[in-house]
């Protein structure tokens, strides 16, 4: 038997294999995910894959205590990673051993695994927490809607941070399950399909699960005393609609509407394809505010956007969302025309199928709305900066750039366009420009001079440049638009834009 000797150069080689990379070489997660608009959003060094959520919550005093279990991946090596949670933490675990956490700037939670986590490594991270969410200010503002019976998270930009830990940016998508115990007689309403109910000891757990990705502010909690309606549609998807108890005069008007569910997003699959998830619904709760919003699967809408009676408007514009802004979501929040627009114009569609005005009517009467130095024109859509990212502009604005994109290209290619955009960015992210060019690809035409004109020039398109893109007959010298039949409803839905964002 003959040994090898290992001389000491060889020895230290093999060594330096064996042993992993220095302390040195691993380094804090960056405490946002890198968006302009909202530096503190999200958190660098990870990815969530899933989300499970188990919430205990007391409508009488608004105490939510929760456990989360978030799956991620690292994507660099890490020393510390961030969290974004406004409630207070009182344990942390990272792959089953107990690390070290602080809570730091305004929801930050920063957590030091008890050793460092390697690139592309599998991890858990279990975070005990609890809070009042409604004590919760951030920039002197809540997305918690406190209720006469519950409580409520929906909010746009940010709506996790009050009641759980996540990586809080739409770059960032996973699925969920999320269980939540209420006192019986009391209902939690989320995304998805509902799995399980069961009773113990007063108490009533609901267990609901949302099987596609899903960003962070599209997750939504709703407990309070709800009337529910169920079905399904012809090809077998779940409905489930809520409707507190207490909404008033403004519960007919409600259910009028959001009872049309089902058809509206049949009508929506011939425009942008089929349906990307897997429940249908919507939910109204006893909330003062006044917008809508896009939860995936089921959104969000205030009591007020009915008080002038049923308005299905708004059921498509939010249903629009679920292809526009939930399935494909923003790579970043400048990026809110790919979701805005788009949704606005599903409600200029929607009056064209119901003989209410055309699209191009409504273009029309809005060009002509608008004088030229209306701040109205200010307002880039492509890139509205963070003050004016839900002003009216970027929804009729950005309205306006599809419908003179329809003229450029023809009907053909722009419904092929709606259709396959969706498709081709399923459940991921996409840019304006990522837009730009594949209208580019399927039309074969330049269309980046044209869709600049209409979505980053700081002023009204003159009157040869809308004439050209056959916007506005007003600019060609003849008399002013009608108002379109539909103008009301949809002006009525204005208030969409309305969220309390900071």
């Amino acid at each position: 038997m003959h040994r090898r000797l290992i001389v000491p150069s060889a020895l230290a080689a093999s060594l330096l294999l064996a042993i992993p990379a220095s302390a040195a070489d691993y380094r804090p997660g960056a405490p946002g995910i890198g968006d302009p608009y909202y530096p503190a959003s999200g958190n660098g060094g990870y990815d969530v894959s899933h989300y499970d959520l188990r919430l205990k919550y007391q409508p009488k005093t608004d105490l939510l205590e929760g456990t989360a279990t978030l799956i991620a991946t690292t994507t660099q090596d890490l020393s510390r990673f961030n969290l974004d949670l406004g409630l207070k933490a009182s344990e942390v675990l990272v792959n089953g051993k107990k690390a070290r956490f602080a809570a730091t700037g305004d929801h930050e939670l920063e957590i030091t695994p008890a050793a460092p986590l390697a690139k592309n490594r599998a991890i858990s991270v279990v975070v005990r927490y609890a809070g009042k969410p409604s004590e919760l200010k951030i920039g002197g503002w809540t997305a918690w809607h406190r209720t006469p019976d519950g409580g409520v998270a929906a909010q746009e930009p940010d709506s996790a941070i009050w009641w759980f830990p996540s990586n809080d940016h739409p770059r960032d998508k996973a699925t969920y399950d999320i269980s939540v115990s209420v006192p019986d007689g009391t209902q939690a309403i989320s995304n998805g399909v509902l799995q399980s109910q069961s009773s113990r000891l007063g108490w009533t757990r609901f267990n609901w699960r949302s099987n596609k990705p899903q960003a962070s502010y599209l997750a939504t909690l709703a407990i309070g005393k709800f009337d529910i309606t169920t079905d399904k549609t012809d090809k077998g998807l779940p409905v489930l609609n809520a409707y507190s108890k207490d909404l008033g005069d403004n519960a007919g008007a409600a259910r009028a509407s959001i009872e049309r569910t089902g058809e509206v997003a049949e009508w929506l699959e011939e425009v942008f394809g089929p349906y990307p998830f897997n429940a249908l619904g919507g939910y109204v709760p006893n909330v003062t505010s006044g917008y809508a919003l896009e939860t995936q699967t089921r959104p969000f809408y205030s009591p007020r956007q009915f008080a002038n009676g049923a308005n299905v408007s708004v059921v498509v514009h939010e249903l629009a969302h679920q292809w526009y802004g939930d399935s494909v979501s923003v790579d970043g929040w400048k990026d809110i025309w790919v979701n805005e627009g788009f949704a606005r114009y599903s409600q200029w569609l929607w009056s064209e199928k119901e003989g209410e005005g055309t699209a191009q009517e409504l273009a029309d009467y809005v060009y002509a709305q608008h004088p030229a130095d209306d701040p109205f024109w200010t307002v880039e859509p492509g890139d509205p900066g963070p003050d004016k990212q839900f002003d009216i502009a970027v929804y009729d604005r950005g309205a306006l750039a599809l419908q003179a994109l329809r003229n450029a290209i023809g009907d053909e290619d722009f419904f092929a366009v709606l259709k396959g955009w969706p498709t081709e960015h399923a459940y991921g992210n996409a840019k304006v420009s990522d837009f730009v060019k594949y209208a580019e690809r399927v039309s074969g035409k330049p269309l980046a001079g044209l869709l600049d004109t209409w979505l980053y020039t700081p002023s009204k398109p003159a009157a040869p440049a809308a004439a050209g893109a056959r916007i506005a007959r007003s600019a060609a010298g003849t008399a002013q638009p009608v108002q379109p039949k539909s103008w009301k409803k949809i002006a009525a839905t204005n208030t969409i834009h309305d969220h309390d964002h900071h």
